[in-house]
C-alpha cells in the first residue's frame, strides 16, 4: 500500500484525486495539507505542511506557487518523495526544485496525463520525418475561460519535444497579428483559445505540401491529470533522490 499525503487537499484537483483513490486499492492518502479545512475529507488536514507529523511514501502537490517553497523543505527534510503538479513557478523556485532534486525524489511534469506524454514522445518521431521533408508546425490549445496563463505548459512542453529532437533549431512565435510577412520554415506557430469549460485540447498541426498530420488530445475531465498523478505516486516509493518525469513512469 502507498501512502500519499494530498498537498492543496481542498482544491479540485485535490478533491479529485481523493475520489480517485477511494477507490484504488494500491494506495491511500494518510494527510491532507490546505489552509481551508472544509472538514470532510476522511484524513486529517493539516492548515501547513510543515505541521503534518503522518508518515507517508509521497506527496501529491497540487496547491499554489507561494506554498511550493515550504513543501520543498519538507519532502528534503522529512525525505518524502515529491510528485509537483503545481505550475507558474518562479525561476527561482525552478532552481531549488532542482536542488531539491538532488536530495530527495521529484517528480515534475507539465502534464500528467498518460495520453499526453504518450504523445510528447510520439512527436519526436513525427518530428525527425517530417520536418526535414519541409513539413511546418503549428501548436493550438484550448482550455476554459477561467485559465489565466497563455499559451499552456503543456503546449509549450509539446513544442519543447518537438524543438530538443530537432536540436533547437526552431523559434516560437505566438503572435502573427503584427508583422505581415510569411512565416519561415524554422518556427513552431502557437495559438490560444480561451472559452467555456474546455479542460484541455491540443492539436499539433505537422502541414506539407498537399498532405497534413495532426496528433490531436483531448481531455473530457480533471480525471485524466489525477489518474498520472497517483501513477507518479506508486513510481516514486522508494525512488533514490533524482529529478523524475512522466516518461519514467510510462517507460
Amino acid at each position: 500500500m502507498v501512502k500519499v499525503i494530498m498537498h492543496g487537499c481542498n482544491g479540485k484537483m485535490g478533491q479529485t484525486i481523493s475520489g480517485l483513490i477511494a477507490a484504488d486499492e494500491e494506495i491511500e492518502i494518510v494527510a491532507g495539507v490546505d489552509a481551508r479545512d472544509e472538514g470532510s475529507n476522511p484524513y486529517p488536514v493539516f492548515a501547513d505542511i510543515a505541521e503534518c507529523t503522518v508518515e507517508a511514501d509521497a506527496v501529491i502537490d497540487f496547491s499554489v506557487a507561494a506554498a511550493v517553497d515550504g513543501l520543498l523543505d519538507y519532502c528534503v527534510e522529512r525525505q518524502v518523495p515529491c510528485v509537483l503538479c503545481t505550475t507558474g513557478l518562479s525561476e527561482r523556485q525552478l532552481a531549488k526544485v532542482k536542488d531539491a532534486s538532488q536530495k530527495v525524489a521529484v517528480l515534475k511534469s507539465a502534464n500528467m496525463s498518460l495520453g499526453i506524454n504518450m504523445l510528447l514522445k510520439l512527436l519526436k518521431e513525427a518530428a525527425e520525418i517530417l520536418a526535414p521533408a519541409g513539413f511546418d508546425i503549428e501548436i493550438v490549445e484550448k482550455h476554459h475561460n477561467q485559465k489565466v496563463d497563455a499559451p499552456s505548459g503543456t503546449a509549450l512542453a509539446l513544442a519543447d519535444s518537438i524543438n530538443e529532437q530537432m536540436d533547437h533549431a526552431y523559434e516560437y512565435v505566438y503572435d502573427r497579428s503584427q508583422v505581415r510577412e510569411k512565416r519561415t520554415d524554422k518556427e513552431i506557430g502557437i495559438s490560444a483559445v480561451r472559452g467555456g469549460t474546455i479542460v484541455g485540447d491540443h492539436d499539433v498541426i505537422f502541414a506539407g505540401a498537399d498532405e497534413v498530420v495532426t496528433f490531436s488530445h483531448r481531455a473530457y475531465s480533471k480525471a485524466v491529470f489525477g489518474k498520472g498523478a497517483i501513477q507518479a505516486a506508486k513510481f516514486l516509493k522508494g525512488r533514490p533522490a533524482g529529478m523524475y518525469d512522466m516518461a519514467d513512469v510510462i517507460g
